[in-house]
């Protein structure tokens, strides 16, 4: 079975999914407009972060700062059909918690069903980003992302576009997100505004911030946290034949992420030699990379680099999620490009004249693949999964 043929059943399989997951949304807001909540502060001061221990506070921009009251209103929205078109999708329909925040699909799609060419992110950690989507180097924060999926139409995904009107008046008629919109923006003679919505989204999103996994802990000095297996697949990962860390460094384990914003930052994107069509390097001409966004031909094929945090929750993997598992993704860099036998994508990605000069053929041995594939899954904090700061707040508790 090809790769392209593979794809399309998962997608199908997948859609049924998230149709249900967005019909359990609908329901799960319908009836919940008329709730109001206890008073939660709006005052900014009232607002401490839950970070892992030794990580600093992201950058917060100075016109958003961050509140109590800031944070719900975003989980209230994040959560909620309102903010598409046609009511049937939600912020969380493509970034699912039990997925980390991706959704476990090879590509997304919008809320109209049209398919989206890349794969879901995971939003963990996203506060430290430096850059936004797979192939965006000018977004220069969490705010303006939002406006891509609520108002982008290449593909829909919320499909707002042209409703921007009408979701105000969908959000001041529920009596709760008039109380939160006040709390949230009180300088604001009308506080409940496209701007608003995207500043309280960025605000909620921030707080996902996970830093727990066993390798966290066992760095923290956990006996036993980790097997020796990760251990030694630690040492394969960072050791100067492999190269791995020169793209997946420092805590968050990506070079589109950082601490330290005063350090000059490795490129963000890379071209890994997923696919070499032709012989020439190209990448499927619906989804080439950078190069759709510079028009420079060096940018053929590059995305931005993931964190590899979470691996075991936000499969699949790649920018278009054509690789199932991450002993699949250890094989990969191990041949040093992948190979498309046949198809219309046929092409040996080891052999790409555009391919990032670091991904080179490996001789692993059986033990070292799964070593670094043990490692890999140790960076997963599956307490992301069911911390309820980040879960649905109208689904009813349980």
């Amino acid at each position: 079975m090809s790769d392209v043929t593979t794809r399309a059943i998962h997608g199908r399989v997948r859609l049924a999914v998230a149709t249900t997951a967005a019909a359990v949304l609908a329901s799960a807001c319908a009836g919940e407009g008329h709730q109001v909540v206890a008073p939660i502060s709006g005052d900014p001061t009232a607002f401490q972060w839950n970070l892992p221990p030794g990580w600093p506070p992201p950058p917060i921009p100075p016109d958003n700062p961050m509140s109590p009251a800031k944070v719900e209103l975003g989980r209230r929205l994040f959560y909620d059909t309102r903010l598409s078109g046609n009511g049937a999708f939600a912020c969380s329909s493509c970034h699912r918690q039990e997925f980390g925040f991706a959704d476990a699909r090879n590509i997304s799609l919008g809320s109209t069903g049209e398919p989206h060419p890349r794969n879901s992110i995971g939003l963990a950690n996203s506060a430290y980003a430096r850059v936004f989507n797979w192939v965006d180097p000018v977004t220069p924060a969490l705010e303006q992302q939002a406006l891509v999926p609520m108002f982008g139409d290449r593909p829909v995904e919320l499909g707002l576009k042209g409703l921007e009107g009408e979701l105000v008046s969908r959000l001041r008629a529920v009596a709760l997100y008039r109380q939160l919109f006040a709390a949230s923006f009180p300088s604001d003679a009308e506080p409940v505004s496209v701007a608003n919505v995207t500043k309280a989204l960025a605000a909620f999103q921030r707080t996902i911030i996970t830093g727990n996994s066993p390798w966290d802990r066992y760095t923290r000095g956990e006996t036993g946290a980790v097997s020796a297996a990760a251990i030694r697949g630690a040492a394969l990962f960072r050791s100067p034949a492999l190269k791995c860390a020169e793209c997946h460094g420092g805590t968050l384990l990506s070079a589109a992420t950082s601490f330290d914003l005063d350090a000059p930052p490795p490129s963000p994107f890379a071209n890994n030699g997923l696919y070499n069509i032709g012989g020439d390097g190209s990448y499927p001409p619906d989804n080439p990379g950078l190069i759709g966004r510079t028009g420079r031909a060096e940018d053929m094929g590059r995305f931005r680099i993931p964190s590899l945090r979470n691996l075991a929750f936000t499969f699949p993997y790649m920018h278009d999620g054509s690789i199932g598992s991450l002993e699949d993704v250890v094989e990969h860099y191990a041949r040093g490009g992948r190979l498309v036998a046949s198809g219309p994508l046929a092409g040996d990605g080891a052999l790409s004249p555009r391919k990032d000069p670091r991904i080179v053929p490996h001789a692993l041995t059986a033990r070292d693949k799964g070593d670094l594939v043990a490692f890999l899954r140790a960076l997963s904090d599956s307490s992301l999964l069911t911390d309820r700061r980040f879960s649905n707040p109208w689904a009813p508790p349980p």
